[in-house]
């Protein structure tokens, strides 16, 4: 049989959901009204919704078929020794606590490890983890390799963690002020690049030497896996499922949100080796999440989660996901908007800074352009720069390092010419980005600021 050029979507669709067309003057009150925040914006009113590809995935059939199958009994119920052999036999730990989504399980996992004068040490930490180390009272440090910060350059694993870097922190910080290492598989806030095989196992190494727990973060675990398949030396022969088993290997437990890499509308969990975290852990997890074993899931999700973790391994799924974000890059590659190289798994990252070089980081670069692409074309995506990561106000900002905007694509969602329209919006904006405005805050929380922070564009009234 021949190798065919075209890599075809492998499902067929069955169900369709109506898109929200909208006028530009619809949305450019909607902003307004909105606070030019776009998780403000009501779905209705969104044409591509590419804030996230968390939770918005499309279930199979057969992850339809669980819903109904859910046993729904408090506690030992059938879904959950379903959901409990499926995550077992994937990581190998012995442990597996459920919770109703992965920021839940972060919590859980920093209020047992972490604590006043610690440090998480990370390949990059995202929003929501940093958020939960800190609030455990710990500091979270960010150590990625150099190379992650040159765009243009193709390196295949700019997700690493800098390995000199880490034994050098651990050395100074001391290994008993570390409560852990966590690996983010892939590296969002840096663009989606996946972890090396080979950079896993030096952590690990690092870790074990030092008696330090090394934790994966793996909502993305498969598209990881695949990644390290197409470009890691050694591993093309081998299968997707027994690479993600080998990097759970290397690790003391794991983290998932599985609204990502098992194509679940809801739900997370732990799973470790350590009974001393079990115990504690169990505590927290009845306290604010539920018995454990139904963590603030439905059984059906249990279920649906059981079996998105089985499709995911599935390589001509993960083929065609890869060609798709891999189009879309080379599509916007071609009107010339800076992107991150090489594209990764579940989103492009286009550089703000310098598509919108006008604009200085204490306007919110990424987040204006964020605002551009919807009212242009009702696209909604988000921002990860200064809105996001940035501390401080006026002489005392801290812009973050990069200034993103994330187009997460949702997994079995969008065809085709979806992604055509993401392009032509985008050549669009290339030729009258000069007139886009930078925005200022006017008000916002303690924490977490980007999702319910307001704003307007500056110079206007308020």
């Amino acid at each position: 049989m021949p190798e065919w050029k075209t890599i075809i979507e492998p499902f067929k669709i069955k169900m369709v959901e109506p898109l929200g067309f909208t006028t530009k003057k619809e949305r450019a009150d909607l902003l307004k009204k909105a606070h030019y925040n776009l998780f403000q914006i009501t779905a209705d009113k969104v044409l591509i919704d590419l804030l996230t590809d968390s939770g918005t995935s499309a279930m199979s059939s057969e992850q339809w078929a669980c819903l109904m199958r859910g046993d729904e009994s408090y506690a030992g119920a059938r879904s959950w020794y379903v959901f409990e052999k499926a995550v077992k036999d994937l990581t190998g730990y012995r442990f597996v606590l459920p919770a109703h989504q992965g920021r839940a399980a972060e919590r859980i996992f920093m209020s047992v490890l972490c604590g006043p004068g610690k440090t998480v040490i990370a390949n990059t930490h995202f929003d929501t983890t940093r958020a939960n180390v800190e609030a455990a009272g710990s500091v979270a440090l960010d150590l990625p390799v150099k190379e992650a910060f040159n765009f243009s350059s193709m390196a295949p694993f700019k997700g690493n963690i800098d390995i000199a870097a880490l034994k050098k922190s651990v050395s100074e910080i001391g290994p008993q002020n570390v409560p852990m290492i966590i690996m983010t598989v892939t590296n969002n806030s840096l663009g989606g690049p996946p972890v090396s095989l080979a950079n896993l196992k030096e952590a690990s190494k690092v870790a074990r030497q030092n008696n330090i727990p090394l934790i994966i973060d793996a909502a993305r675990f498969a598209e990881n896996a695949f990644l390290i398949k197409l470009r890691e030396k050694g591993q093309a022969h081998r299968p997707v499922f027994e690479i993600a088993q080998e990097m759970f290997s290397l690790a003391d437990g794991c983290l998932m949100s599985a609204k990502k890499d098992a194509f679940a509308n809801m739900g997370g969990f732990l799973a470790f080796n350590n009974s001393d975290w079990l115990k504690k852990s169990k505590e927290l997890l009845i306290l604010g999440e539920g018995f454990p074993t139904y963590g603030g899931l439905a059984g059906r999700d249990l279920e649906a989660i059981a079996q998105g973790l089985k499709e995911i391994v599935d390589e001509n799924y993960l083929s065609y996901r890869l060609r798709s974000v891999a189009y879309l890059a080379e599509g916007l590659k071609k009107h010339k908007a800076p992107i991150i190289n090489p594209p990764g798994g579940h989103a492009i990252y286009v550089d703000a800074k310098r598509f919108l070089s006008h604009i200085p980081p204490h306007q919110f670069p990424a987040q204006a352009l964020v605002c551009e692409l919807y009212l242009t074309g009702g696209i909604r995506s988000v921002e990860v720069g200064s809105l996001m990561f940035g501390r401080g106000k006026a002489r005392d900002f801290k812009p973050a390092k990069m200034e993103l905007v994330r187009l997460a694509l949702p997994r079995r969602v969008y065809t085709q010419s979806h992604v055509d329209f993401i392009i032509e919006v985008f050549g669009h904006l290339v030729g009258r980005k000069k007139s886009i405005r930078g925005l200022e805050i006017i008000e916002e929380p303690k924490t977490l600021r980007h999702f319910t922070a307001k704003l307007k564009p500056v110079g206007a009234d308020r």
